[in-house]
């Protein structure tokens, strides 16, 4: 990139954010800091006002703002894969604004760059196996939560938990989203049960931003969260079950719940594979079907449902104390 293109990009760069410090820059451009500081001096020199506060970065003076953006034909086309990734694994109310996000773009681009779209657009697609959503849990709420973390204010919940299959209120104070196996997540203090937790945001029934604030000083942040408890998060082993056919037309959408990724006919079953975060809450669903499946895959599987089957024989051979 040449010089005039950087200034013109770091321009840009400090219009997008409230104060951006040297080192973001220096990273961005792969630059060193001594060129940042000449480039920033440059941009001054030329007239842009640029304000620069002690320790802290870069920042443009109030109510000055660039003349409108135009996109180059390959930002357009990442625009436009953007687009199709969020129509897919996104919500509805966030798939909604990014289209509108996307109109808007669409508008001020050149009369090449509208016509390259349009017949690219036909030949992006983004394929992805997600649960169907019923009427009980809408999947709108990610703007809403975007909106209670830049506010910090509290979110009420109505949230289903799926391991015990009970609707509860929660009251939470957020730290973050996070999308990790094909599914948005909330990362928040539960004030009900005093510690940090994980909501699935397509097991809430409904939201309310509340108008109390919450101070997220007092919180870990989510870089944090996701390096102290990201490693047990985010695991997910590969799971093999052969059902029988008749069975896996029951077993309907809870395959999708307990993490379905793919499944084929073989002879006169069906093989699902799964991504399971928790070996032993995929048990436990497995038990409820009884000695029809098949594990293929993994053996640590098999051993947990062996631990699991002489619990439960346990369970009911122990002598039971008469009241």
């Amino acid at each position: 990139m040449n010089r005039i293109d950087r200034l013109s990009a770091i321009l840009i760069q400090l219009q997008g954010k409230k104060v951006v410090r040297a080192a973001e820059i220096a990273e961005r451009f792969d630059i060193s800091l001594r060129t940042v500081y000449r480039d920033v001096r440059a941009l001054q020199e030329a007239g842009v006002p640029v304000g620069a506060e002690a320790g802290t970065g870069y920042y443009l003076v109030e109510g000055y703002h660039l003349p409108p953006v135009m996109f180059s034909r390959e930002e357009a086309a990442a625009l436009l894969t953007g687009e199709k990734l969020m129509a897919n694994l996104s919500d509805h109310s966030n798939r909604k604004e990014f289209s509108n996000a996307m109109q808007k773009i669409k508008a001020v681009l050149r009369g090449s760059e509208k016509d390259f779209l349009e017949s690219l657009e036909d030949n992006i697609a983004v394929v992805s196996r997600r649960p169907p959503v019923g009427e009980e849990f809408p999947n709108r709420f990610l703007s809403d939560i975007q909106y209670s973390l830049g506010k910090q204010q509290i979110l009420q919940l109505d949230y289903f938990a799926l391991h015990n299959e009970t609707l509860t209120k929660r009251e939470v104070e957020p730290i973050g989203i996070i999308y990790m196996s094909n599914n948005w997540y909330l990362i928040a203090w539960c004030r009900l049960r005093h510690g940090y937790r994980n909501f699935r945001m397509d097991r809430i029934k409904n939201v309310s931003v509340s108008a109390e604030s919450y101070d997220k000083t007092r919180h870990i942040t989510l870089k944090e969260y996701i390096d102290k408890y990201g490693e047990y998060e985010t695991q997910a082993y590969e799971v093999k079950v052969r059902f029988p056919a008749a069975l896996s037309r029951r077993i309907g959408d809870q395959k999708f719940y307990y993490g379905l990724v793919d499944e084929r006919t073989v002879g006169e079953c069906t093989e699902m594979t799964f991504m399971a975060p928790c070996l032993e809450w995929f048990g436990r669903w497995l038990l409820l079907w009884g000695s029809a499946p098949e594990i293929l895959a993994p053996v640590e599987l098999t051993e947990k449902m062996q631990l699991l089957a002489m619990e439960i024989k346990q369970h009911y051979l122990e002598p039971r104390s008469r009241s």
